[in-house]
């Protein structure tokens, strides 16, 4: 994906494809590649794909939080112009996608949510985070996934680098806290965008029933399940995830 970045102002973000815009946002201790195979997927299925690189660790300790995020990307589309687009959002991005569609409606014409947090998030349990224990980082890591096999050394060490840096564990004690603060129960049956949920069934951070509630606060919603897949259905069944998406899309006309 690197050849596909961009930077600009204060906002560095991968962008590939013409048509309607989608703006994928990560999870918390996620990453632009984490979409890879939705970017390439759907870039080349008449959408403008567009991933940006969240701020989690570079705003003022105070404004880390799912507001300030919501309100930076406000910030991108803007400073982008785009209009009737989808937001795209995976665990934290889809928290930050529910909080964006709360107080900046107008220009949002879809919501795509996997593994969504705003109503529940059980992510590393009471003892998150051990610094220093690469063993313990490595098995929640792989608790992620119903594959354990996903959890690559690869991501094991970007987990851990973020746990074990006193600046960027701050923030995301920061935001994790937010998120609890920012619950959408009560927001979400006022949120009329079309909806699809694409979870997999043994997710262990945002369970099923995470999903079934979700499915039933909103109000013009559709539930996709996965089966064997676990937080990150686009990482882990990425053709099944793609294939559910671009069927959704199509049969909404978007």
């Amino acid at each position: 994906m690197t050849e596909f970045l961009k930077k600009e102002g204060k906002f560095t973000y991968a962008e590939a494809g013409e048509g309607t815009p989608i703006i994928v946002l990560h999870g918390l201790m996620g990453a632009l590649s984490n979409f890879d195979a939705t970017f390439s997927y759907l870039s080349k299925k008449g959408y403008k794909v567009i991933i940006p690189e969240l701020p989690l660790y570079s705003l003022p300790l105070l404004k880390t939080n799912v507001k300030n995020l919501a309100k930076f990307i406000y910030e991108f589309i803007e400073f982008k112009n785009l209009k009737d687009v989808v937001l795209l959002g995976n665990s934290l991005g889809g928290h930050i996608a529910l909080y964006y569609i709360k107080h900046y409606p107008k220009d949002i014409a879809a919501l795509v949510l996997t593994g969504s947090s705003g109503l529940y998030e059980n992510s590393m349990g009471n003892n998150y985070p051990r610094r220093g224990d690469k063993e313990f980082v490595r098995n929640k890591t792989r608790d992620v996934f119903y594959n354990p096999e996903i959890a690559t050394d690869e991501l094991v060490d970007q987990v851990y680098e973020v746990i074990n840096d006193r600046n960027t564990l701050i923030r995301t004690l920061a935001i994790a806290k937010s998120a609890v603060r920012h619950n959408m129960a009560n927001d979400l049956p006022n949120m009329e965008q079309p909806t699809c949920l694409i979870w997999g069934k043994q997710d262990t951070v945002t369970p099923p029933e995470v999903a079934e509630d979700f499915h039933r606060l909103l109000p013009n919603s559709d539930l996709y399940w996965i089966d064997k897949c676990g937080h990150a259905a686009m990482m882990e069944t990425p053709e099944e995830f793609n294939r559910l998406l671009e069927e959704w899309l199509t049969k909404r006309n978007i």
